[in-house]
Parts: structure tokens; C-alpha cells; sequence
């Protein structure tokens, strides 16, 4: 339900809510939050909250470091594991400057932009997001080990699989948040998950997916146990190193598990028709896949943000390799076997470690073009990709190698400068060129 200001301020007033949180994201993707009394929340609504910006990566120095949290009403949601009596409720936030106007760094204020321009081209874009995760055992002081939770494979059952009371805690409580669990399963690699959820508007689906990774991260907590949506926690010890503070178990080693990932499900509606339903598919639906692939290697490094990132892709039903097909599972864009409202496009890259609302800006932006440009989508790919020789792979053009390869053609591109601020562009360089990774502390 979307709530009004009036009506959020009568239901703090009946339902015994004690304390406010005012959730924000950083450009990493990392979710902060900042907490005030409900007599606190009328103000909020007119003027915000302020902070110190400067302390948060990527918004400001120390110069103008005083921005301000305004809660956006209609995200309202209590958050089931704190208590009854007293609750807590959350609302996501955007971020301005004092005298009220948007701050370029606030990326889920540019996804709503996003959403606006393709509402005024006269399409509605709805997401569905596929993540994956980890979960892992503690030390004996609380720390993360690499030592997963189960040896279950994909889709096993408990006893062998031990995720199964965690992915049911976790779909319980994403029903008490308002958003609606379709399918939840053991993934391929030992110890890893998925669970999904229905689809939804361009900036509700990335703040669903933010609620998704809190909640996973809280019930696994709960369980004593870490949730990691680290792209591939499984490969070599150097890749690893200060990533999680634990340590391999004594007959652990590096295995080449499967890797995590963010799939990104989009359908395209327009007079109320879903272009991806027809087969074959309408032009437009054409030019938004042609215009994916045409902008894939630019924006790489916002949908694949880590070194860690890149030992993922390639392998292991991860896609390096810019090409599509219907259902093969080896292409980069994909059309599931679906029906109906499930009609949708399936784009393999991204990962978990990305900020999905500049991840999910730079995705609809470069559909957008591929459809004001009119661009011509390529045959179908039906090879396995992962089964090909090095000369046969040599003819495919490929996403970035490495983190470095991603940045250099993200720096370069007209394509990234005109989507995103230059201030976000700026900031988000320069802190990878530092080697400082604030992302790492989110997975």
C-alpha cells in the first residue's frame, strides 16, 4: 500500500510505534539509516533530516557536508524482528541540499528520473530481480568463515539441504514487509540460495531488492550464521584476502563453486501491452535487447563494481560473451519460456555486489535509446557458450576481463557521462583508483 503523509502520521499515531528509521543509499549500494522519534517525523516530511554527509562515502566533503534525509511516505513498512510493543518502522529516503534541491549522488532520486523519462516516452518498465546468496558459518568469535552452512546442490532438500528454515523465515518476513515471495530454493553451490519475488514498478523493485538483502542479512544473523552476496566467495585466497575476516576450515580449499548473481527480469509495457509477449517479439522489444547489448560494456563496471566481480563472469552459467537467445542459459539476455505477464527479458551479468538503482538507470537508459534509435537486434545465439573452444569463443564480443578493462570503458563512454552526474562518475572512480572498496563491507 501507498501511504500519503497524513496517513502515515495517523498510523504512527495508532499503532505504538516508538522509533523511525530513515533509510538511504550511498552510490555503493549500501543501505544507511538514520533514526528520529515520530514527533520528529512531521518535520522530516517538510524539511528533513540532516546528517553528515561527509562522513558518508561518495556524498560530500567536509566543506558542504550537511545534507538532508526526506522520507518518502509511500515506503512505509514495520520491520517484523524488532519488537511489538514499541515498534520500529522504515522509510526509504531521497537526499537534498539545504536549500531543497536533489543531491546528484542520490541514485535512487536518478532511478526516479529514469522512470519518469520512459513514463513520458509512454512505457511502463517492470523489474523483477533473481539475487543469489551465501550463507556461512561463524567462528568461535562471530566472524564470518568461508566454511559454508550445508554440501547441498540445487533445488536438494533438508536434511541435506540446512537452508531450508532460513529461506522460510526470510519469505515469512518479506510477507510482513509488503513484498510477495513466488519461489525460494537451494542454488547450485554449497551452502548457496535463491528466493524470489514478484515483480514491480522501476523504483520499487530496487528498493524491494535493498528490503530483500536486509532482511537475508538480519534472519541469517538470527540463525547464527552470515549471509555473504559477495560475487564469488569460492576462488583463489588472494582475491579473498580482507574480504571476510574469517578463514577457510581445515579441509576447506578454494573450490570453483558457482558464483552469485543479480538476474535483472524486465518486462516493457506500453498501452497497457506487454511488447516481450509476442513471438515474434514487437520491434520495440527488439530495440530495447538490441540497445542492451549495444551500451553492455559501458556500463560493466556500475553492474559488476568489484575485482571479485570478474572471476564470476564466464563460467559456471555466468555470461562473458554479448549475445542472446530464448531460454539458453549461456547468453547474456535471455527470453525465458514465460507467458503471459511472466513475458520478460532475462539480463545475466549483474551481480549482487552492484547499487541496483544506478545499475537499473543505466539498463532502462540504454533499452531507451535502443528504442528512439531504432537499432536492429542481432540473430539469436543457440550454441552453449560455456562449451566452446577458445578460437570458436575468439568470434563473440565479450564484457570487460577485468575491473580495470570495466572503469577504462565506463571513463571513455558519452553514453555513462549523459546518464550519470558527473559528480556520482567522479566520486565513484576516484574511489576505485584509491583501491578502497566500500561495497566489500555490504557482502
Amino acid at each position: 500500500m501507498d501511504y500519503t503523509e497524513s496517513e502515515v502520521l495517523q498510523y504512527i499515531a495508532e499503532n505504538d510505534v516508538k522509533f523511525i528509521k530513515l533509510f538511504f543509499i550511498d552510490i555503493y549500494g549500501g543501505l544507511k539509516s538514520v533514526s528520529i522519534m515520530p514527533s520528529e517525523l512531521e518535520r522530516a516530511f517538510k524539511t528533513g533530516i540532516s546528517f553528515d554527509a561527509s562522513s558518508v562515502p561518495g556524498f560530500s566533503g567536509a566543506e558542504k557536508s550537511d545534507l538532508f534525509i526526506l522520507p518518502d511516505p509511500s515506503t512505509l513498512s514495520i520491520l517484523p524482528w524488532r519488537p511489538q510493543h514499541g515498534r520500529v518502522v522504515r522509510f526509504y529516503s531521497n537526499i537534498r541540499y539545504p536549500d531543497g534541491s536533489p543531491c546528484e549522488c542520490d541514485t535512487r532520486y536518478l532511478l526516479q528520473q529514469t522512470a519518469a523519462k520512459a513514463e513520458k516516452l509512454g512505457y511502463n518498465i517492470k523489474i523483477g530481480t533473481e539475487c543469489e546468496f551465501y550463507l556461512f558459518q561463524l567462528d568461535e568469535k562471530g566472524y564470518p568463515t568461508l566454511i559454508p552452512h550445508d554440501r547441498a546442490g540445487y533445488c536438494d532438500l533438508a536434511p541435506r539441504d540446512k537452508g531450508e528454515n532460513v529461506r522460510r523465515d526470510i519469505c515469512l518476513t518479506l510477507e510482513q514487509m509488503g513484498l510477495s515471495p513466488e519461489v525460494s530454493h537451494h542454488e547450485s553451490g554449497p551452502g548457496q540460495h535463491e528466493v524470489d519475488f514478484k515483480y514491480s514498478s522501476l523504483v520499487k523493485s530496487a528498493d524491494n531488492l535493498s528490503t530483500f538483502k536486509t532482511v537475508v542479512k538480519t534472519i541469517a544473523a538470527r540463525s547464527g550464521l552470515y549471509a555473504s552476496f559477495m560475487p564469488k566467495p569460492f576462488c583463489s585466497r588472494e582475491a579473498l584476502d580482507g574480504v571476510l575476516p574469517g578463514s577457510f576450515g581445515r579441509d576447506e580449499k578454494p573450490v570453483d563453486y558457482p558464483g552469485s548473481g543479480l538476474h535483472v527480469n524486465i518486462s516493457l509495457y506500453k498501452n497497457g501491452h506487454n511488447s516481450i509477449l509476442s513471438d515474434p517479439m514487437d520491434e520495440e522489444a527488439k530495440s530495447f535487447i538490441a540497445g542492451i547489448l549495444n551500451r553492455i560494456v559501458d556500463i560493466t563496471a556500475f553492474l559488476n563494481p568489484l575485482h571479485n566481480s570478474y572471476d564470476r563472469l564466464g563460467k559456471l552459467e555466468a555470461p562473458r560473451c554479448v549475445s542472446w537467445s530464448r531460454q539458453n542459459r549461456s547468453q547474456l539476455i535471455r527470453i525465458p519460456a514465460a507467458h503471459g505477464e511472466d513475458a520478460r527479458i532475462e539480463l545475466r551479468s549483474p551481480d549482487p555486489a552492484c547499487n541496483q538503482y544506478t545499475a537499473l538507470s543505466l539498463i532502462v537508459h540504454a533499452g531507451l535509446e535502443g528504442i528512439q534509435k531504432k537499432l536492429e537486434l542481432p540473430e539469436p545465439c543457440s550454441k552453449n557458450l560455456f562449451k566452446l573452444s577458445s578460437s570458436e569463443l575468439a568470434k563473440y564480443k565479450t564484457l570487460p576481463l577485468t575491473l580495470p578493462q570495466a572503469l577504462a570503458e565506463a571513463r571513455k563512454s558519452d553514453f555513462v557521462k549523459a546518464v550519470l552526474p558527473a559528480m556520482l562518475t567522479d566520486t565513484f572512480f576516484g574511489m576505485k583508483k584509491t583501491g578502497r572498496d566500500p561495497a566489500f563491507e555490504e557482502l
